[in-house]
């Protein structure tokens, strides 16, 4: 199981790098609150933008052997 998650989370930070990146160009000092807010958007809403480009709804599960979640009714 441990495998599977790391997988997930490499995928993910692959498509998150730019965020990564500016978290570590902010320097050492510590995040406020506002800013993790703000990163914390931009992930979710990168999240929907990576879904809405994919060639096949659930590719990204299918391509780690995730079952592909049913849709809202």
């Amino acid at each position: 199981m441990d495998a599977r998650r790391d997988t997930l989370a490499m995928a993910i930070d692959l498509r998150l790098a730019d965020l990564w990146a500016e978290i570590f160009d902010l320097g050492n000092g510590p995040i406020d609150h506002e800013l993790l807010g703000w990163l914390l958007r931009a992930a979710y809403g990168q999240g929907y933008t990576d879904a809405l480009r994919e060639a096949r709804r659930g590719q990204l599960c299918l391509d780690l052997g995730y079952r592909v979640p049913d849709r809202a009714a």
